[in-house]
């Protein structure tokens, strides 16, 4: 059983997502592999404050590079879409908990590379 001091710390945590901060952290920099990590941590967390100053809805670490990564892994045949379920599992992967339940292709089950990209 948590003591009361370690129930604190993981709410904090929780509240605050830093988990989940740190998790994206991490990828970025094994997919990445920068020379300098520390200015590459920095340049990330400067890149989400100014998102965060500009008042946008969700926090991303992620550029079009990043997920042209992800649809490379989930479209290895480079067909242009993914399943309905690729999109929702990818979404979730990167931390995206609020996201168009009914994106543009979902009817047939072909979500379009631009769709997932401007969706993420």
């Amino acid at each position: 059983m948590a003591t009361p001091r370690e129930q604190e710390a993981a709410d904090y945590l929780r509240k605050h997502k830093i988990i989940e901060l740190m998790d994206n952290l991490t990828s970025m920099l094994f997919f990445h592999r920068p020379e300098r990590p520390n200015e590459f941590l920095i340049t990330q967390l400067e890149q989400l404050r100014a998102s965060k100053m500009r008042s946008l809805d969700c926090q991303s670490l992620f550029n079009d590079t990043n997920l042209d990564a992800v649809l490379g892994i989930l479209d290895p045949t480079n067909q242009g879409h993914i399943t309905f379920v690729q999109y929702k599992e990818a979404l979730t992967t990167l931390g995206i908990e609020k996201f168009n339940e009914c994106p543009e292709g979902v009817a047939k089950d072909k979500i379009s590379h631009e769709t997932f990209k401007r969706e993420a």
